[in-house]
């Protein structure tokens, strides 16, 4: 075990740590200079004085989206007399209109933020400062599905354009949900007028190249071996060409090494990282998911663990749920929590959300098992899955509602 005195040591096998960082944009992003470009083309106009499109961005989590996006923020923070200004806005944190406005008057009028006003007043203070210079407020909201108000606040945003007669608002919103503007109301999407910008997962031979460029400054040298790379570049691309869990990784199969006192990395502590790293970015990625694809979540889970009925199939290996049950368990669910389960419209899209995020597989049947539906499997183990969602939606000491069907 480590001492206090070892932690505060010198790291044989860290350079700068820094770099390993999800949050830590390189002066090059490799792989992404065409993304990187359509970014600049959006913002363009804005760096002139014009309104701009807006633009919504799309992709797994790991793909570089925000990379991206801090990229060119950055970029345009050294550009001299530009009417553009920029706020990146953290919608995890700032997840509602009266915050976003909130952090944008932060940014822009700070002395003003602190006086405690409301929403409409923050509203008139920011169109009045756009207008006064023409100035072209750039909106970079980063997770904007998880928004409480989206409706609210894409209006919002977008109806200053109407009110004021000089400057303007350009968004660029962020997402890992390619079908949240379905949940928009047609108000809010007739406003927007949008430009879409996909990132498609890394190969692994880019996420190897992009973790070397990493290692080069990260580890001190010969720490590690390009055998290893490559495994935990091969590791990456199995997890949806996730970037952010390569370096995450790499950040873990260090750590593990300076704990057993080892001056390199090798295939072992690499292999035991992969495992740790790949439980807990799953389960990161459940905590954050939204309340109704939690609980279609949790029932496919509670039914792989054997709560289902005779709609179940299996290989011998594997586990397929017939989506039907899966719905009718969502809705039993939800109407013990006291809430109004979703269409089977809504229910089909979560699935498909649930599917990009790689919780969960699905197929259609074909002909012969039961005419034609859609089989479900669970990608991770259902008792763990159940546990971490147990506890989300309900809470460490409260008995799951519906559990007592759950072995019928």
């Amino acid at each position: 075990m480590q001492t206090l005195n070892d932690l505060l040591t010198e790291s044989i096998i860290f350079a700068n740590r820094e770099v390993l960082s999800p949050h830590y944009t390189p002066q090059k992003l490799i792989y992404r200079e065409r993304e990187i470009n359509n970014i600049e083309k959006a913002i363009a106009p804005s760096l002139k004085g014009e309104r701009g499109r807006n633009l919504f961005i799309y992709g797994k989590t790991g793909t570089g989206k925000t990379s991206c996006v801090r990229y060119v923020i950055n970029e345009v923070k050294n550009i001299p007399n530009t009417k553009a200004q920029i706020s990146y806005i953290n919608c995890r944190i700032y997840n509602s209109r009266y915050r976003v406005f909130s952090k944008i008057i932060s940014d822009h009028l700070p002395t003003y933020a602190k006086r405690g006003y409301g929403a409409v007043d923050l509203y008139e203070k920011l169109t009045s400062w756009i207008e006064e210079e023409g100035r072209i407020l750039v909106v970079a909201l980063d997770e904007i599905d998880v928004v409480k108000d989206l409706d609210d606040l894409v209006y919002t945003l977008t109806r200053i354009n109407s009110d004021i007669k000089t400057g303007g608002v350009t968004i660029i919103g962020i997402s890992n949900k390619v079908s949240f503007k379905e949940e928009l109301d047609p108000r809010s999407l007739s406003t927007l007028y949008e430009t879409e910008l996909v990132f498609a997962p890394y190969y692994a031979t880019e996420l190897y190249e992009i973790i070397k460029d990493r290692v080069a400054v990260g580890f001190r040298k010969d720490v590690i071996t390009e055998e290893v790379l490559r495994f935990i570049a091969a590791s990456a691309a199995k997890e949806g060409g996730d970037a952010r869990f390569s370096l995450k990784v790499l950040s873990r199969a260090g750590e593990i090494s300076e704990e057993r006192n080892k001056s390199k990395i090798t295939m072992d502590e690499a292999t035991q990282a992969a495992k740790v790293t790949e439980e807990d970015v799953v389960y990161e990625v459940i905590s954050t998911l939204p309340e109704h694809q939690k609980l279609v979540l949790y029932a496919i889970a509670m039914l792989a663990h054997g709560g289902g009925t005779y709609k179940k199939l299996t290989d011998g290996v594997d586990t397929y749920l017939f989506s039907g049950e899966v719905y009718n368990r969502y809705k039993s669910l939800s109407e013990s929590m006291h809430r109004e389960s979703k269409s089977e419209r809504w229910y089909r899209k979560y699935l498909a959300d649930l599917e990009m995020q790689g919780l969960i597989t699905s197929f259609e049947s074909g002909k012969g098992i039961r005419g034609h539906t859609k089989l479900i499997k669970l990608m991770y183990p259902s008792e763990k899955t159940k546990q971490v969602l147990e506890s989300d939606i309900f809470g460490a000491a409260k008995e799951p509602p519906g559990t007592e069907t759950a072995g019928r």
